[in-house]
């Protein structure tokens, strides 16, 4: 009798454990809305903790694009997915330790125009560059950032293409940092054998102090850079370092639930379209005008607010590229569950915003 009240007892407090867990997980990963937009596709697993995504284009075949994401960790990954979600092994690159960010441009090397995925490698304070769409190093083992700096630590990444010499740059984040230099901003280019070296250029970006600036994300055609004060709002500045280093705008101070996370650009036609920025702890995006206001081009007025399936999303991207599985354009979000939800264009704009001119 008394074994049979001790191994009740014990099933009680394992019951009891259990629930505790539960209730600590359901705090820490908000309720996704019953009004939610649904995704197309959810990845395949990542092994260890999904972050930033970024899309390459094929050109000659779209529907064979692929998404580039980090897994972030000591042991981390830029995984490949192909539009379906499923990953491609081959083209995985592992051993990164600790990838945050994640971005994608063109640039000449080797006497070729090349694409390149550029990541933050945060626990050797590098930037890693591969080539697409082989995911080949091309950086002689990574570049240093913030050398010199006891703030280094390198988070957030977004690359600009200056369209009036195709220069290319990197804007690069760290996990902390001071007011007025927060970003710092390097060219890149080929070292003469095909590989990629890094000139810094400028030391940029206001901070509030608050939490960290992670997410970045600059919008090549109207040469602005859009930044993440989280639990601030978005700083958006020249992406051009010869047009100085002065705020532009902040804007979306308001009306956030959590941190101020993924920025993604939408473009309509050359000059508008939708800023999205991610409301992290609200399981939400907040969708703003990407051209601004009739006189003002730097009053970013917000439109709507939508509801995701993507939990916690720290990072995202979006394409006005057609595909087959998703003919008005691609929205590529994290998910704290180690996935990257893909949503069609079409589900995100309802009735309220527009596709691009095709």
């Amino acid at each position: 009798m008394k074994l049979n009240m001790k191994i009740t007892k014990a099933i009680k407090c394992l019951v009891s454990i259990g629930l505790c867990f539960a209730l600590l997980s359901c705090d820490r990963n908000p309720p996704v809305s019953e009004n939610a937009i649904t995704p197309k596709v959810i990845t395949e697993l990542a092994k260890h903790d999904t972050d930033d995504p970024a899309i390459w284009i094929n050109e000659i075949n779209p529907d064979s694009s692929l998404i580039i994401g980090t897994d972030k960790d000591v042991d981390g990954a830029l995984m490949v997915y192909n539009l379906d979600g499923k990953i491609i092994e081959r083209k995985c690159v592992y051993g990164i330790k600790r990838p945050n960010n994640v971005d994608i441009r063109k640039i000449k090397l080797g006497g070729s125009i090349v694409s390149i995925a550029v990541t933050t490698e945060r626990l050797t304070n590098k930037i890693r560059i591969f080539s697409l769409p082989d995911m080949k190093p091309v950086d002689n083992g990574g570049i240093e950032v913030f050398v010199g700096e006891t703030e280094r630590d390198p988070m957030g990444i977004a690359l600009y293409r200056r369209e009036s010499d195709s220069i290319v740059f990197a804007i690069v984040g760290r996990k902390t940092g001071p007011a007025g230099r927060y970003l710092w901003q390097y060219t890149l280019e080929d070292d003469g054998t095909g590989n990629v070296k890094a000139t810094k250029v400028r030391e940029f970006g206001q901070y509030s102090g608050k939490k960290e600036i992670e997410a970045i994300a600059v919008d090549d055609e109207l040469g602005y850079l859009y930044c993440s004060d989280e639990q601030f709002g978005v700083r958006k500045y020249f992406a051009d370092p010869e047009k100085g280093d002065g705020e532009l705008a902040l804007f979306a101070t308001t009306g956030f639930i959590g941190d101020h996370e993924g920025i993604s650009i939408y473009k309509v036609d050359s000059v508008s379209g939708y800023i999205l920025i991610s409301d992290q702890q609200a399981n939400k995006f907040h969708i703003y005008t990407r051209e601004g206001t009739a006189g003002n081009p730097h009053e970013h007025k917000e439109l709507k607010i939508i509801d995701v399936s993507a939990v916690e999303s720290d990072g995202s991207e979006v394409t006005n590229i057609s595909t087959t599985k998703f003919p008005t354009g691609l929205f590529v979000v994290m998910s704290t569950d180690r996935t990257f939800h893909f949503y069609d264009w079409t589900d995100i704009i309802g009735k309220d915003l527009e596709v691009a001119d095709r």
